[in-house]
């Protein structure tokens, strides 16, 4: 039995639909924790078991947990909150129901960076980390998949590349780093899910094919989307007052602002891509398959 929370986000979609397919895990039940099931598609609803409510809730996770063998967990970080309590906090109730039910093996999603000189500070990574070290403290068999800034997240700025042909981070415009697609990471989730043959507590780092820079992907953009794409570097204290006036939580919006400033200092650097670390998909064709058709339809959608 395998239980995958936050199954309608981005990650979470593609690997149930990896999980599902009858020649990738032939045999193995699958159990979803979801807060609304009618965000389930039919065909998948019919296919798992459902248990509805929040995977940071206790009883939750000590019904969907209950003769598991594996868990995917991936915490969708509520800017309601302090860092600490968005990814330790919501994870504590989990850990619990890991020794509970002696769950064996878990795959969550983190962040690159652990080791470098910059981790301590890094706002939201450094919660991420905190929780890998929660969850691994539980005795599990556990694997933090490590990754970078993700290619779905350019899908937040859908409107402006169609309006106006800009895209805004607070990344230096220079810095090349890692970056990867979703559905990589679900693979690699999927294929440590399905083959349990590890043990013991790692980091796997999901890196991209190459590393790119947001001069790299206005380029690359320009020459996918058929138009002038041009990167806006945005002030680390305007993204601030911005998230902000989202009614973020002032620590919650501190822990973005300091993440960012982290990766300007080298916070996902230092990792080698081998083959083992470095994903399929390369941006060019993410765009082509991916952002153009969003930029074309007029509907803006967002990383999960």
């Amino acid at each position: 039995m395998i239980v995958i929370t936050a199954p309608t986000g981005n990650i979470g979609s593609h690997l149930l639909s990896l999980l599902l397919n009858p020649t990738s895990a032939p045999g193995e039940e699958l159990r979803v924790v979801v807060r609304d099931p009618a965000r389930l598609p039919d065909a998948v609803r019919d296919r798992v078991e459902v248990i509805v409510g929040s995977h940071g809730d206790a009883e939750v996770v000590d019904r969907a947990f209950e003769g598991a063998d594996a868990v995917f967990w991936l915490v969708p970080p509520d800017a309601s909150l302090t860092p600490e309590a968005a990814y330790c906090g919501f994870t504590l109730p989990a850990t619990k129901a890991l020794v509970a039910h002696g769950v064996g093996h878990v795959v969550g999603v983190s962040a690159l960076g652990r080791g470098t000189s910059v981790a301590h500070r890094a706002g939201l990574v450094t919660a991420s980390h905190a929780m890998d070290d929660l969850i691994a403290g539980t005795g599990v068999a556990y694997r933090a998949l490590a990754c970078p800034s993700f290619f779905e997240n350019l899908l937040e700025d859908v409107d402006t590349l169609r309006e106006t042909g800009v895209f805004t981070d607070a990344i230096d415009a220079g810095l090349k780093a890692p970056r990867a697609a979703v559905a990589d990471i679900a693979a690699v989730a999927a294929d440590l899910l399905r083959n349990r043959s590890w043990s013991g507590n790692d980091s796997v780092p999901v890196l991209g094919p190459e590393d790119l820079s947001p001069d790299d992907l206005a380029r690359i953009m320009t020459e996918q989307l058929g138009r002038p794409v041009r990167y806006v570097q945005q002030p680390l204290d305007e993204l601030y007052a911005d998230l902000l006036g989202y009614r973020l939580d002032e620590a919650f919006a501190r822990g973005v602002v300091d993440m960012k400033t982290a990766k300007n200092e080298g916070l996902d650097a230092g990792v080698a891509r081998t083959p083992a670390t470095g994903s399929a998909t390369g941006f060019p064709h993410w765009c082509a398959q991916t952002l153009a058709p969003a930029v074309r339809s007029g509907g803006t959608r967002h990383a999960g």
